[in-house]
């Protein structure tokens, strides 16, 4: 896989994530397959705040991303190596938590998106 593959493939499950935590964040009943299960149902008000956060944190890695793999922003590609690296230091932390969740529901739906989107990064971030 190309890093501009793996960059698009990357923003389009981030794309997935972002709006499962938008709709998180407007009421949606999904509170079960997220945060470990913690908050089932529709989140309490911080934690709708908590996903409009994350929401804008996604789409700065996708930023990151893209910009290494050559496809946006190229004003930020110098920033954007070092910058990867961590992306795919978080994304292998968010891996472990969703293969280690108390959430079933959880691991099923999302352990395998966090694996690509660690797999994507990582090829991106690896590409010379």
């Amino acid at each position: 896989m190309t890093p501009q593959l793996a960059a698009r493939v990357f923003d389009a499950l981030i794309g997935v994530v972002a709006a499962f935590q938008l709709a998180l964040a407007l009421g949606a009943p999904w509170g079960q397959f997220a945060m470990g299960g913690a908050f089932p149902g529709a989140y309490p008000p911080a934690l709708r705040l908590a996903a409009v956060a994350q929401v804008v944190v996604l789409a700065l890695l996708a930023m990151v991303i893209s910009s290494r793999a050559g496809l946006a922003l190229p004003a930020l590609r110098g920033a954007s190596r070092p910058l990867s690296w961590g992306i795919v230091a978080l994304l292998g932390l968010s891996l472990l938590l969703n293969l280690i969740t108390p959430s079933g529901l959880e691991r099923l739906m999302w352990a395998p998106v966090a694996l690509s989107l660690f797999l994507t990064a990582l090829r991106v971030a690896a590409s010379r």
